[in-house]
């Protein structure tokens, strides 16, 4: 499997887990949402944000326009749990089609960014983008078990459930 035809897959795996999970988050109420649940981030909705910042106000930026925005990774950049679930999927969403439009070529290089704490880097391009779905299954996984200690079912959303759902899925040539 080349790297274009590996990652958009893994985009897509990102939107599938990142709505199945929102789906499952709805159900909880306000108090449930919003408690400290002795996550890095410490509630649901903390760390919900966690991953709006991280995967899409830094990471997206620097794959799709080589820019590091400041802004802290535990901001609360959207206090509606309602915009902030909006915001996730359409930020999901927008990894497919930037990962399709790079020539295979690009997979082999590197990014080159400064860190939320103003330190240039350069890491290897591929691994770096694996580290941005790698960063969601992370704190996905943290979710689903405040969803289980808050007595509420949880989505599976294992890869491999994914990649089954979707065997028939056509795959970039």
């Amino acid at each position: 499997m080349d790297a274009t035809t590996y990652f958009t897959t893994l985009a897509r795996y990102n939107v599938w887990a990142t709505g199945r999970l929102l789906d499952a988050v709805a159900a909880l109420p306000e108090d449930s949402y919003r408690r400290d649940a002795g996550l890095f981030f410490r509630s649901v909705h903390g760390t919900l944000n966690h991953l709006c910042v991280g995967e899409h106000m830094l990471w997206f930026r620097r794959f799709a326009q080589g820019v590091s925005p400041v802004v802290a990774l535990d901001a609360e950049v959207e206090p509606d749990r309602q915009r902030l679930a909006a915001r996730l999927d359409e930020g999901a969403r927008r990894w497919e089609p930037l990962i399709a439009g790079w020539p295979p070529g690009r997979f082999d290089g590197t990014l080159d960014y400064t860190t939320t704490r103003g330190v240039a880097a350069s890491l290897p391009f591929a691994a770096t983008l694996g580290h941005v779905f790698n960063h969601g299954t992370h704190h996905r996984g943290q979710i689903t078990a405040a969803l289980t200690a808050f007595g509420h079912a949880c989505p599976v959303l294992d890869l491999v459930y994914f990649l089954q759902a979707h065997a028939t899925m056509e795959y970039p040539s």
